[in-house]
């Protein structure tokens, strides 16, 4: 069952990266990648109840905060490029 789960959480990300990859604009290309990097932290964590190692979540964890504020960052790059300012 967890096979069947990882193979799943992989045509997702096989999925998002299409979108990324062939995304009419700029913010669907961004919502994709962040879509990526979720399904990534899901399959860290399915891959450590798999492995019976704990530790892995702390790198999910990990990783999960280094998606979020990179996307919050590009998107505030995305938006200060769209608006002309310099602040």
């Amino acid at each position: 069952m967890f096979a069947v789960t990882s193979a799943a959480i992989a045509i997702t990300m096989a999925l998002a990266l299409i979108r990324a990859i062939n995304g009419p604009s700029q913010y669907d290309r961004i919502l994709a990648v962040n879509m990526f990097g979720t399904k990534t932290v899901l399959l860290l964590s399915v891959l450590a109840f798999l492995m019976g190692r704990p530790d892995f979540l702390d790198l999910a964890l990990a990783y999960a905060l280094i998606n979020f504020i990179g996307v919050l960052a590009v998107l505030e790059f995305f938006k200060t490029k769209a608006t002309g300012a310099d602040s």
